[in-house]
């Protein structure tokens, strides 16, 4: 629809507007075809390199340790984002091939592992990190409860009401996971919610941070589990749409594009409990740098985030949609500025605006996967939404070639943790872990098959 409003609006406007746009249409229809025909045999390809081998069916939920060639690791230990992650996935495959039964089989064994073993039945909340079994691991990382896991099992459940097949009892395990989150993590005084939180779901202090060595990240509210609280509550708000969720994704969506989002473009990625943000860039250099995990410009969230944020604002009946499209276009404009190799293309991983500095020194020269993944989805949904400006097209269809070539293995399935141009070690890195899964190319390669094929 937007694109025809746009059409008719350069009609009005003249014949240069409209033959950008028939440029536009131009670029994108030459090799479109081959793409979407890699892009299908790629899902397959991914598809069958995780399952069914990764179902556990003798322990329930996902094996997650994977060699390059897929050899099983010996230590199997399951974290709440991994096996939501799957679930998640699963769910979407299930919707979209319903005749499978290994992917109803996959998504009952997820929902049933979250329910059963990754839920605390004495304080509630999710655990972090089980063992294979599903016994809880409360030491370590293991010995709290993460806010940003617990998004990610809300997001899960949400997916699997539309698959399951009593898709009452996934609801009411999606609300429960909601409330406790809710209840325990949601800062009622400056909004947001808390990042970490103890077993029984009191938020961890500065105090308990500093006398128990907790990095200091922890008491930070975070981008990371801010984005992925607002996609949580966006999947949970199109099953059940209460009140409450409403009021929270609301909430989440302002605080994403209204104070994470800088006016450079870029998200920042820490901020005090009152939303102060987090910066080293007044520091020394080795402050700096000793910090860059905390202080950096992250180009593959910026670009992820501009999608998250309008499919939240869609969700809710566009809600402030002009506006969060602005800001979107922001991010992704400034990520295509700044985040590009602009000669085999891919997104870097890590930027930095040193002082004094108006153009940006990239500090991390590797491309993740998930970042090249996030980049194809919302570069072919912006050359959508701005058929006039070819550049989001072109720069797809090089993130794509960039991607079939470096990222993609082609003989044993899946991706690799990092494009091959900078990180050639990344051939023989492990397939799968902890971090690394199939959710981020999952939902690319699923939103591209769609969005190639309606065009």
């Amino acid at each position: 629809m937007r694109y025809w409003v746009l059409y008719l609006a350069c009609l009005l406007a003249g014949t240069a507007c409209q033959t950008s746009v028939e440029s536009n249409k131009s670029v994108r229809s030459a090799g479109q075809d081959s793409i979407v025909s890699q892009v299908s045999k790629d899902w397959n390809r991914v598809l069958r390199a995780w399952y069914p081998k990764s179902l556990d069916t003798l322990s329930g939920g996902y094996l997650a340790n994977w060699s390059y060639d897929w050899q099983p690791a010996k230590e199997q230990h399951k974290m709440i984002v991994t096996q939501a992650r799957h679930l998640w996935t699963t769910s979407k495959v299930a919707l979209e091939r319903p005749s499978d039964t290994l992917y109803q089989q996959a998504t009952r064994l997820g929902f049933n592992f979250l329910k059963d073993q990754m839920w605390d039945p004495t304080h509630g909340g999710f655990y972090w990190l089980v063992d294979r079994k599903g016994a809880p691991i409360l030491k370590g990382e293991g010995e709290y409860k993460r806010v940003y896991g617990h998004a990610f099992g809300v997001y899960a459940l949400a997916a699997y009401v539309e698959a399951a097949p009593q898709p009452e009892e996934a609801l009411a395990f999606a609300q429960q996971a909601f409330r406790w989150l809710d209840d325990h993590a949601h800062d009622a005084e400056q909004g947001g919610y808390f990042s970490v939180l103890k077993q029984d779901g009191t938020p961890i202090t500065e105090d308990e941070q500093q006398a128990n060595d907790l990095p200091v990240t922890w008491i930070y509210k975070e981008q990371n589990a801010g984005i992925h609280l607002m996609e949580a509550f966006t999947e949970l708000y199109r099953v059940w749409p209460d009140s409450l969720v409403r009021e929270r994704l609301i909430e989440m969506l302002h605080l994403v594009r209204d104070t994470m989002v800088t006016d450079q473009g870029h998200l920042t990625l820490y901020f005090s409990a009152d939303w102060t943000p987090i910066s080293y860039a007044d520091s020394s250099q080795s402050a700096r740098e000793a910090n860059y995990a905390v202080d950096h410009v992250s180009f593959g969230h910026d670009i992820e985030t501009a999608f998250l944020m309008l499919d939240a604002s869609e969700a809710l009946g566009n809600f402030e949609y002009e506006l969060t499209l602005k800001r979107a276009k922001l991010l992704v404009d400034h990520t295509l500025k700044t985040g590009f190799d602009p000669m085999r293309s891919g997104l870097y991983e890590r930027g930095y605006y040193l002082p004094g500095d108006s153009t940006i020194t990239i500090i991390d020269l590797r491309k993740n996967w998930w970042s090249q993944a996030e980049g194809l989805n919302t570069l072919l949904l912006f050359s959508e939404l701005y058929p006039e400006e070819p550049a989001y097209y072109k720069a797809f269809s090089k993130l794509w070639k960039y991607t079939n070539t470096y990222l993609i293995d082609h003989e044993h399935g899946d991706w690799y943790g990092y494009g091959l141009d900078v990180t050639p070690e990344s051939q023989s890195a492990p397939k799968g872990h902890a971090w690394k899964g199939n959710y981020h190319n999952g939902r690319t390669l699923m939103a591209l098959q769609k969005r190639l094929r309606d065009q």
